[in-house]
């Protein structure tokens, strides 16, 4: 599989730059998860970190790469736009 090494910006991975997997469409993941053990054997702590675009070239415009930026508040899941299934319909 090929990787990319890809800085990371705040937290505790501050200043590092780790090779990250890329998938199919040559993008790393939107969200890289960083589950760190606690000491005293209780549950991990798990560090979110956002991909965010590196920067813009001043000329054309073109995208850089990639940076992850450290997301204090962990990682957002939402729910699909539409359910899955179809909806009741009142009366039934």
């Amino acid at each position: 599989m090929k990787s990319e090494n890809t800085p990371f910006t705040g937290g505790p991975l501050d200043g590092r730059v780790l090779p990250v997997l890329l998938g199919p469409t040559g993008h790393p993941p939107k969200w890289y998860e960083v589950p760190v053990p606690a000491a005293d054997g209780g549950p991990a702590t798990v560090y979110a970190y956002r991909r965010v675009p590196a920067g813009y070239s001043k000329r054309l415009g073109l995208q850089r790469g990639w940076v992850y930026e450290y997301a204090p508040g962990g990682r957002v899941r939402t729910r699909p736009k539409w359910p899955w299934t179809k909806p009741e319909r009142p009366g039934s």
